[in-house]
């Protein structure tokens, strides 16, 4: 089982290459933002204005470091907003400079993840060797809208509020198969199924440079996850979200070839890629996904050993209008421990 996990520079202090050299093995990729530009995280490297100056330099020799241990490297493109300038000469030209900078280093990626169909187009145009991969914020959720994408991109992350049913990424894989295309799936993700939120809170996201700038009106909270789990009585919908847990994944392992992580701001990257590297877990599931919501559970933690037998059934059964069939309360019940019980 092999697995793209996301670059970040861990506050401990450990390179980041020393988590992929210990699981090299099955490890197929390194994504990673460039420096100072917005994608689907924070940028790297700047904070209200402050610049790590050292950041750059560091990001690139870890991707030397990457790309001599045979890892891929798959450069992100993936806010899900870039404003006035979407469709723009000066981010064509923003882009093909980065990529033309990574070349003269001898670190062109192998891959490009993007959510905008300009940034696809403009590199397919200037540098045909890169896989062009749709991002899962583009929440590409059906063959037909593969189809109507498939001259501009190579791989495809399924929408993951449909991954947990096998049939869906069967279809999807058959459909990628017959049309020399790649189906790629991100396993833990913390994000609510279906979230309403989500245009709202990827556009935030996107622009974190300028509302970090900006007076913000109290009072609100833009993360609907976090509001419904602050609610005792709604924390049930955690169970219902779109995460796979280690113990599952290898289900889905002859549908897709490169599961993808997500590490770029976990907190503890390593105990995540070894988690799901290993197949199995101990201890909080909250503490696997990113984001992670252990803090708004606690004193309270979900047992990752104490999902019953039958969980991925249950999981990829559940209908995307959930009528209340009471089978994740039960799980609830049983899986809800406190966080300093054994586990």
């Amino acid at each position: 089982m092999k697995f793209a996990i996301g670059y970040q520079q861990p506050e401990n202090g450990e390179p980041f290459s020393n988590i992929v050299r210990d699981y090299q093995e099955h490890i197929a990729e390194v994504y990673f933002p460039w420096t100072g530009m917005a994608t689907g995280r924070a940028a790297l490297g700047n904070i209200r204005g402050a610049m790590d100056w050292a950041a750059q330099e560091e990001l690139e020799d870890q991707l030397r470091q990457f790309r001599a241990m045979g890892i891929k490297l798959d450069l992100l493109f993936n806010a899900n907003c870039y404003g006035a300038y979407a469709v723009s000469c000066k981010l064509e030209n923003e882009v093909c400079s980065i990529a033309d900078y990574l070349d003269s280093l001898d670190l062109l990626p192998e891959v490009v993840t993007t959510t905008s169909p300009f940034i696809a187009t403009t590199l397919k145009k200037h540098f045909p060797s890169i896989e062009l991969r749709a991002s899962v914020n583009m929440r590409v959720d059906s063959t037909l809208a593969m189809e109507y994408l498939a001259d501009i991109f190579d791989s495809f992350h399924i929408r993951r509020d449909l991954q947990r049913n096998l049939a869906n990424v069967e279809r999807f894989h058959h459909w990628c198969q017959t049309h020399g295309k790649t189906l790629c799936l991100l396993a833990n993700s913390g994000c609510l199924r279906n979230c309403p939120y989500q245009s709202f809170h990827d556009n935030l996201v996107a622009h974190d440079a300028e509302i970090d700038e900006i007076k913000n009106a109290r009072g609100f909270m833009p993360h609907l996850c976090w509001k419904l789990y602050g609610d005792e009585a709604k924390r049930v919908e955690f169970l219902r979200a779109s995460w796979i847990r280690p113990e599952d994944l290898h289900r889905y392992e002859k549908y897709i070839p490169v599961f993808k992580l997500a590490t770029r701001q976990h907190s503890h990257p390593r105990m995540v890629i070894g988690a799901y590297c290993e197949g199995k877990y101990r201890g909080n599931l909250l503490d696997l996904l990113e984001p992670s919501f252990s803090s708004i559970f606690s004193p309270y933690a979900i047992d990752n050993q104490r999902f019953p037998a039958d969980w991925h059934n249950i999981a990829g059964d559940c209908a995307t209008n959930c009528q209340h069939c009471g089978r994740c309360d039960e799980v609830l019940k049983q899986v809800l421990v406190k966080q300093h019980d054994p586990m």
